[in-house]
């Protein structure tokens, strides 16, 4: 019997031994730059003839690592190979594929410093988020194998006269992995993992900012024994090789996490049904948010001021989960601004290597280029008090930015913007701060600050997200602890990390027997 689940414990980088294997780590992954991963289709290494670079966004010059290409051809051989391979996983006991899994785990534990040094390099996370990203994988490893032990325990039903009857839980098939970026360990690993240890087969295609990171934990699962086939890694663009997957019969759920407009579309052609379909397709997605944080006049000023800055600029503002509103109640909206903007004036910012730099790069020109409308747009919307510019000569870094006055209804309070941009709204009093949180199209994260009981028992009851945090910030969400979705346009509400996640990935069969 497995040991109870407890969450990994993050690195504490204030200790010398921690600092030294990570700075050993980061050379290593240095030396390795420029290294070609192959396709992995049925566990055979394909070279496509055509490379993905993964650039450092911290000093754009420098070439991570190059994927192999994905191809429309090449997708159809990854799903062919892997209805193969499911044919006998789908045997494999919920234990022996649990096994897998805590196998991976031991070996991400082994790596930590490893993946977390690449994770700087190929997606400009600072030291500490990109540990913390490596123990939320080990987190979903851990956890996602005890849940399906669990799974495939007997199941609970009422007995009938003269009947025997059980109910179990069956996997789907062959499923689209398509993970984000912005947690390209943690999300990668968690979507991946979750599919397989329930019994299906999958491609996963890593976004093309992560591909590296990828490759590598295909790298790990088969060090880890997992049979050819079940894990098919299959790099490429998300207009050729993901619509292809996204649309193909043969394609039995897809796993998304990622960008609202895109998850939309995969939603919307997934149930369009294909000739030869046998079956309505299951989309799991997550898709942002437009997270805010709710400042009340009872409040704890210092400490909501700090749970703002580490959720509005913790990785440069590019969760799903960040603070892009602080909404704060006008008998404190002068002195939350004064505290916030004078704090904020202290993060360093450079290349993501440097342990000093609380702020690295966003993840590219294009982002880079977005986050810059956006602040353009924030300049004629609000009042701009810190910020408001960057620089991309070398890297893609902009300046932590803080608009305040910014009506509720604004863009830069409505959209999505996925950086460091903050808009700050002042609210009447405390329901009004709750009806201007609830006023965008998300519902994903949110957090409130009072010690009022009475105000936060309003919230629990009122503030529609699927994750809430009173009195700490809205990132963060610990595996087990804290099961991670949304509400509205945020997604499906799957709840990553939770005790019926891996009901996603499996269907139940009632089987009824007479005596």
């Amino acid at each position: 019997m497995l040991p109870e689940f407890k969450n990994f414990a993050l690195t504490d980088f204030s200790k010398d031994g921690n600092k030294r294997r990570m700075l050993e780590a980061l050379a290593k992954v240095r030396a390795e730059f420029g290294k070609e991963y192959p396709i992995v289709i049925g566990g055979e290494k394909i070279k496509s003839g055509d490379v993905l670079k993964s650039y450092n966004p911290s000093n754009k010059e420098d070439v991570v690592g190059m994927v192999q290409k994905g191809t429309p051809e090449l997708a159809q051989k990854a799903i062919s190979a892997a209805w193969d391979a499911f044919e006998s996983w789908r045997r494999v006991s919920a234990k022996e594929r649990a096994g897998y899994l805590l196998k991976a785990a031991e070996l991400v534990r082994q790596r930590r410093f490893e993946l977390a040094a690449l994770m700087v390099y190929e997606t400009g996370k600072n030291w500490t988020e990109a540990s913390a990203d490596v123990a939320e994988a080990i987190d979903f490893l851990e956890f996602y194998s005890r849940e399906a032990i669990r799974w495939a325990n007997p199941q609970p039903v009422i007995a009938s006269p003269g009947e025997t009857n059980e109910l179990v839980y069956v996997p789907l098939g062959v499923g689209a992995i398509i993970p984000p970026w912005n947690f390209p360990v943690a999300i990668l690993v968690g979507m991946t993992s979750s599919a397989i240890v329930a019994g299906n087969t999958v491609v996963l295609k890593p976004a093309s900012d992560a591909c590296i990171l990828g490759a590598k934990f295909c790298e790990i699962m088969e060090e880890a024994g997992l049979p050819p086939g079940v894990l098919n890694l299959l790099p490429g663009s998300g207009s050729e090789v993901g619509e292809y997957l996204v649309t193909n019969s043969d394609i039995r759920f897809i796993s998304f996490t990622g960008s609202k407009q895109v998850g939309l579309r995969i939603i919307q052609n997934a149930a369009k049904t294909q000739l030869g379909q046998k079956w309505t397709k299951r989309v799991v997605a997550e898709m942002g948010g437009k997270n805010a944080i709710i400042v009340d006049s009872e409040a704890d000023v210092e400490n909501a001021v700090q749970g703002i800055i580490a959720s509005a600029y913790g990785y440069q503002g590019q969760k799903c989960s960040a603070c892009s509103r602080a909404i704060v109640v006008k008998d404190v909206y002068d002195e939350v601004i004064m505290a916030l903007r004078d704090k904020t004036k202290r993060i360093k910012i450079g290349p993501a290597e440097n342990f000093d730099n609380y702020m690295g790069p966003v993840i590219n020109q294009a982002a880079y280029e977005k986050i810059s409308r956006y602040i353009e747009v924030g300049r004629n919307e609000g009042e701009l008090i810190l910020g408001g510019d960057g620089d991309n000569s070398k890297g893609y870094f902009i300046k932590p930015t803080i608009f305040t006055h910014v009506s509720c209804d604004a863009r830069i309070a409505q959209e999505e913007i996925f950086g460091p941009v903050l808009a700050v709204i002042k609210a009447e009093d405390f329901d009004e701060a709750l009806t201007i949180a609830n006023g965008t199209d998300y519902g994903l994260t949110g957090s409130v600050y009072t010690t009022n009981p009475e105000k936060i028992k309003k919230a629990k009851e009122q503030f529609f997200v699927g994750n809430l945090y009173l009195n700490r910030k809205c990132t963060g969400a610990l595996v087990g602890a804290q099961p991670f979705g949304g509400f509205n346009m945020s997604g499906t509400d799957s709840k990553a990390g939770g005790k019926e996640y891996l009901l996603l990935f499996i269907q139940a069969k009632s089987i009824c027997e007479r005596k």
